[in-house]
Parts: C-alpha cells; sequence; structure tokens
C-alpha cells in the first residue's frame, strides 16, 4: 500500500489532501495514470509543468519504479523568493 499525498493547487484540483493505494502501481506513469481515471483535471495537472514528485521524501525525475514505496507526493510549482 502506498499513501499519496497532494499539496497546495493540486489538493484543492482534487479535494482530497491524503490517499491510499492498494495495490501499489509498478510506476510513477501507471499511479498518475490511475489518479487521471478517476480525475482528468487532476490527471492534467500532475503532467503539468513544475510539478514535481517525491518518492519516500526523495524528489524524484522521470518514471521511476514504486517498488516499497511507502509515500508518494506531488508538489506543486515552487515560486517565491
Amino acid at each position: 500500500m502506498t499513501r499519496v499525498l497532494l499539496f497546495g493547487r493540486l489538493s484543492d484540483i482534487a479535494g482530497w489532501r491524503e490517499r491510499r493505494f492498494d495495490p501499489t502501481p509498478a510506476r510513477l506513469s501507471a499511479l498518475k495514470a490511475l489518479i487521471a481515471k478517476d480525475d482528468r483535471g487532476l490527471g492534467e495537472a500532475l503532467d503539468g509543468p513544475g510539478v514535481r514528485a517525491a518518492v519516500d521524501k526523495a524528489l524524484v525525475r522521470g518514471d521511476v519504479s514504486l517498488a516499497g514505496a511507502a509515500e508518494v507526493a506531488f508538489l506543486p510549482p515552487m515560486s517565491g523568493g
């Protein structure tokens, strides 16, 4: 089971901040596809520019494996200074 966290505008779009997925999808792309199947707008937002993913609190790039992952967080683009 993997806990998925959404932050900022992503949680506003989804209407939820935390959800659990069981079984855990094999790859990050499969998790995004599963989320998009339920909520097209959120799926599009997750693929938007500047959205980052963290797997078990480590930022990742690309389509990584989620084998053994306990937590996946999606972070909107950051701004400020």
